[in-house]
């Protein structure tokens, strides 16, 4: 027996002995603490009923000891003699002579038994599921419903989102721009999610989420000017392109670190929350993301702060050439929200109408009871993870084929949407030949368009440019009128 065991039961008949000399104890006042509750017995769990006690005591009642430490309002008589009633080091008898102590966070109990806990839980967490691979909805699926109007707009924007990043995937392989990545197999994640938030919700992206930006009104000649660098560019051509950005739709501009975003997306949502705003924040990262150190400390700053952040993780299954068997050995990203004190959901990424109504929940529970929430969407990239990769390097083609054919997002919500009888082939041909005459067309307009003037890389970072910088800037203009032929032409100089 642990030494501490027989002192802690002496001391507990000593303090039973002077409540019978000093009868009942006296009401709590009306300040007590809202953890304590009134009807709560004055008795230690395993000890006799004793004279006076109230008859829930008596039938041994034992919902638990409360600290009088909690109460307030009461006279320094009173609070000197209640202190006496508070066991040394927080110990509380527990049901077969176990016991328990008042940690910080709860009471834990004692046991004999030495357990760990296991590294895993024998099943993997369920994923939520509305429509099956067929597009049916699976009977007694619970769903946000979604009009006509919202469906077939969901609708178009996934295809648009897939044109797009077709064409200016051919235009970077043309030449005509650097750099870009497609969201092919993540359509559904970025239009559905977006379309269960509101223009107020603050998004922080990583940067396969251009949808997001489609959703919410960014104009297909916004996002070719700003991939061109123009002078019309948001950016003012300092950003690689798809570092997307717009103030007016709530959209923090695209940058490449992983996982710096989180961190900024608890700030922004603690301040909505001090300022009472009915909104919240949502950022989006991949599974790669979960290895960051940013990661974590985020989650456990939104949890401890109760903060209405959306922490949204695009499981994908491979971060660039790593797999995810590789990178944790958790379950996913959802368990690491339970561990944090979050709740969490794991929804099907490919699935528009179950994206669509987890996000759609969460959004209620974080601006409605100021908290944080986990979703981890389970999908795949079928594309390669930038213009810069090669992803058939690392991954089996019949493998992306099976995802490509058998499990893409808009052919699953198509098939949804056209058994309502809200859809049809030729609906479908004119909407995807629109879209491609639009962008070719912004194509065409954003190429055509001047590039920002030379004296713009040294602008928006001080309010007046310091001299250091100025100094730059001449010995630039110096350089490119020594060697005018290895900047571009097209630069205002």
């Amino acid at each position: 027996m642990a030494p501490w065991l027989p002192r802690a039961s002496s001391q507990l008949a000593r303090r039973a002995a002077r409540r019978l000399l000093s009868g009942p104890p006296p009401p709590p006042s009306s300040s007590q603490h809202r953890h304590c509750p009134p009807s709560a017995p004055w008795l230690l769990g395993s000890m006799p009923p004793v004279l006076g006690a109230s008859p829930a005591a008596a039938a041994g009642d034992r919902r638990g000891f409360c600290s009088v430490r909690r109460f307030t309002g009461e006279s320094s008589a009173a609070a000197a003699a209640a202190a006496v009633e508070e066991p040394e080091n927080g110990l509380v008898a527990g049901d077969d002579h176990q016991m328990a102590v008042d940690f910080p966070g709860g009471k834990v109990s004692f046991v004999a038994e030495m357990n760990f806990l296991p590294e895993s839980q024998k099943e993997r967490i369920n994923c939520y599921r509305v429509l099956d691979d067929d597009g049916r909805t699976i009977s007694g699926s619970r769903f946000q419903e979604v009009s006509k109007e919202l469906a077939l707009k969901m609708y178009s924007e996934m295809v648009t989102l897939q044109v797009m990043d077709t064409i200016f995937f051919e235009a970077q392989r043309q030449g005509r721009i650097s750099f870009y990545l497609t969201s092919h197999g993540e359509e559904a994640i970025n239009i559905a999610s977006a379309a269960a938030l509101t223009i107020d919700d603050i998004v922080l992206p990583q940067y396969r989420e251009p949808g997001v930006l489609l959703w919410r009104g960014f104009t297909l000649q916004e996002f070719a000017n700003q991939c061109f660098g123009n002078k019309l560019d948001y950016g003012k051509g300092r950003q690689m392109p798809i570092h997307y950005g717009s103030n007016r739709l709530n959209y923090f501009t695209v940058s490449s670190p992983i996982a710096t975003q989180l961190p900024h997306a608890v700030g922004a949502a603690y301040s909505l929350k001090m300022d009472k705003k009915d909104a919240c924040t949502i950022t989006y990262f991949g599974d790669g993301g979960t290895s960051e150190g940013d990661f974590h400390a985020a989650l456990n700053f939104a949890a401890v702060m109760e903060a209405p952040v959306i922490f949204f993780c695009r499981n994908n299954g491979w971060a660039i050439s790593t797999p995810t068997s590789e990178q944790f050995r958790s379950d996913g990203a959802v368990i690491r929200g339970q561990a944090y004190g979050m709740r969490s959901i794991r929804v099907d990424g490919n699935d528009a109408l179950a994206v669509y109504s987890a996000v759609h929940a969460a959004r209620e529970m974080a601006v409605k009871e100021g908290r944080p929430i986990l979703v981890e969407a389970l999908t795949y990239r079928v594309g390669h993870h930038s213009t810069s990769d090669d992803s058939t390097k690392y991954r089996p083609v019949d493998e992306i084929e099976h995802w490509r054919t058998a499990r893409d997002p808009i052919s699953r919500y198509r098939k949804w949407v056209q058994g309502n009888g809200w859809w049809n082939d030729e609906d479908e041909s004119e909407l995807r030949n629109n879209v491609r005459q639009e962008l070719l067309k912004a194509i065409q307009v954003a190429e055509r368009m001047p590039k920002p003037p030379l004296a713009e890389l040294f602008t928006d970072v001080y309010d007046e440019i310091p001299s250091n910088l100025r100094e730059q800037e001449r010995l630039l203009r110096d350089t490119i009128k020594k060697h005018p032929a290895d900047y571009p032409a097209d630069v205002h100089v």
